[in-house]
Parts: C-alpha cells; structure tokens; sequence
C-alpha cells in the first residue's frame, strides 16, 4: 500500500509538471517505479526539491495537494499502483 497519496502523483509526472508549470524539475523526484515502496520523508524531499522553483512555491500538502489529485490521470495511477488498481477494482464492484 502506498505511504501515502503524494505517491500517486508519480504516476503522472506530465501533469505534475503541467500544474507546476516553468521551473519544475521531475528530475529531483523519486525515481523508483514502485512507487509504493518511496518512504515519507524521500517523496516530499523530492517534491519539495522539484517545485521549489515554480511560480506556485515548493509543494504544499494544504495547497496543491488536492488540486493535483484532481489532475492525475487515474489510469496512470492503478498502472504503477497495485493497491490503487485494488481500490478501483473495489469501489467499482
């Protein structure tokens, strides 16, 4: 299961990168395909250190959090994310 939902958004880094706009850096994010293994404290490092830069400031779990959620594109997500792909598959039952 993942840490927690930050884990999602690397599933869809070219949205990330499209509500971060200029100055994102995917590059600083977890680079680890399973992304349900990324622990806590790695993934917000990491998504501090990618928008830090960007016009909307370093990620902000209160600020962004929810806007990008809206974003990602949940195809992506269940595709790296066994345990999104369980929920899906659940909810939809």
């Amino acid at each position: 299961m993942v840490v927690c939902m930050e884990s999602w958004f690397l599933s869809d880094k070219g949205s990330l990168g499209l509500y971060y706009g200029q100055g994102f850096r995917p590059d600083a994010l977890p680079q680890n395909p399973k992304i349900e293994e990324i622990l806590k404290p790695a993934l917000f490092q990491g998504l501090e250190n990618a928008t830090k830069e960007t016009k909307k400031g370093a990620y902000s779990k209160g600020d962004h959090s929810f806007r990008i959620l809206k974003e990602i594109d949940p195809a992506l997500v269940c595709a790296t994310s066994p345990w999104a792909q369980r929920l899906v598959t659940v909810l939809k039952a």
